[in-house]
């Protein structure tokens, strides 16, 4: 009953600490995270395991919470620490959450941290969440997220960025919302960690290669 209680108020920090942010990383975002890196972890065979369970629970949950391209106020990068502090988790469960929040991103890929050995709580949390940035999930999202910065949809006189650095991809450099595509999401497929999210993930991978071949005919009146 504690840790369903302790979920009951995860799910709170997130409604609250992630009300202002664009539909891209909203409450909607974590559910379906959440949702998705709970089936690839029962597919992965960890449900015989509640601890790992919980730990994939919680750490899909407060993976956005604090999320660097959202930060209003500093004291934000502490809420997840805090909270798992205020709930009384395990050192061992907390240290495991936090290190999968902290190294799942796409970031930390780019600087070699994701090439790491990790453990399988890690892969099923961070294949969830690439997952729902890809495929028709991940069309809306990222035109919904270049909107909100105010982005160009496509010019076809700015070439994305293929050998991104860390620094680069987190410089809030010009860039279009296509190009998105190019410098990250079609990139995904082939960083999945686990054999049940690379099934996902290669049919998510043809719906936006369908999409992309379709705007750019659409682009230069060719259908």
């Amino acid at each position: 009953m504690a840790i369903r209680d302790t979920v009951k108020r995860a799910e709170q920090l997130v409604e609250t600490s992630m009300k202002a942010n664009d539909a891209s990383h909203d409450a909607s975002h974590v559910w379906r995270v959440r949702d998705l890196a709970l089936s690839l972890a029962r597919e992965e065979g960890l449900s015989s395991n509640p601890d790992s369970m919980e730990i994939v629970e919680l750490a899909a949950l407060l993976h956005d919470v604090g999320d660097y391209k959202y930060l209003r106020d500093p004291s934000e990068e502490k809420l997840v620490e805090n909270f798992l502090e205020e709930e009384g988790i395990a050192e061992s469960k907390k240290i495991k959450i936090l290190s999968i929040i902290k190294g799942m991103g796409f970031k930390d890929e780019l600087a070699g941290v994701g090439n790491q050995e990790f453990p399988p709580e890690f892969g099923v949390v961070q294949d969830a969440d690439r997952l729902d940035a890809i495929g028709a999930i991940g069309i809306a999202r990222c035109f919904t997220f270049g909107g909100n910065r105010n982005r160009v949809l496509h010019d076809p006189a700015i070439q994305p960025r293929l050998d991104l650095s860390k620094e680069q991809y987190m410089k809030k450099q010009e860039q279009t919302t296509v190009n998105h595509f190019h410098e990250k999401l079609l990139k995904l497929k082939d960083l999945m960690k686990t054999k049940a999210g690379l099934r996902r993930a290669e049919k998510r991978h043809k719906v936006m290669e369908e999409f992309l071949k379709q705007f750019y005919a659409e682009w230069d009146g060719k259908a």
